[in-house]
């Protein structure tokens, strides 16, 4: 359906600029200023926190439309991946606000308890979903 396409290339787009991110930090940089990896990290971390801009409305929607039961425990559920979301993205731009971005700022970013919270909930409702096909 149209929604699981959103939602699996809304995912994708989070799980890119998290492996990217892994590899710009073993790097060793100290800034982003003239290198290529600096550009291309700053393009998926924005898109990684577009991605993020009504996840949770796009995974309820796919609740509705496929009437998932018990309604109110993935309402639950989805009001826990709203907040994490809205963490992680307000951790991915702050990071994006900065004019220089070294490797070692993006492994705390890594490292952030709301992007990895955010990541589990996303694995962990995506493994649910998979399973109502």
């Amino acid at each position: 359906t149209a929604i699981r396409d959103n939602l699996a290339n809304r995912c994708e787009t989070i799980e890119q600029a998290y492996e990217f991110m892994l590899a710009y930090a073993a790097q060793g940089l100290t800034g982003d200023a003239g290198s290529q990896s600096g550009g291309q990290l700053r393009e998926l971390l924005s898109r990684a926190a577009s991605a993020l801009d009504g996840l949770s409305d796009q995974y309820r929607a796919l609740v509705e439309a496929e009437r998932l039961h018990p309604r109110d425990t993935y309402e639950a559920f989805l009001q826990v991946l709203s907040r994490d979301a809205a963490d992680a993205r307000a951790a991915m731009e702050l990071v994006l606000a900065q004019p220089s971005i070294s490797s070692q700022t993006v492994d705390n970013l890594n490292a952030s308890i709301h992007v990895r919270a955010l990541l589990t909930d996303l694995f962990l409702i995506d493994e649910i979903i998979k399973g109502h096909r």
